[in-house]
């Protein structure tokens, strides 16, 4: 006998503490492959490349431009950037 009802829906809460990072950059050398290398604050460059949402959007990234990335903690050479600031 089926139940009344739609199906069971379990309750996800996301409580991780392994989250990105978020930190700013300028760029300094644009790569192929829409791959980028960012110079940090710190003086560190990792090596990044854009989000999908600003592929999809083409938003254009030239040397100089700051940048907002998300990093993970786990590795600090890559990241993801996910804003222009300009």
């Amino acid at each position: 006998m089926r139940r009344k009802g739609g199906p069971y829906k379990k309750k996800v809460v996301d409580d991780r503490e392994d989250k990105a990072v978020e930190i700013e950059g300028i760029v300094k050398v644009v790569l192929a492959g829409t791959m980028f290398k960012v110079e940090l604050q710190s003086g560190h460059e990792v090596l990044a490349h854009i989000s999908g949402k600003m592929r999809k959007r083409f938003i254009r990234l030239v040397v100089g431009d700051r940048v907002r990335m998300e990093m993970s903690p786990y590795d600090t050479t890559k990241a993801r950037i996910t804003f222009r600031i300009g």
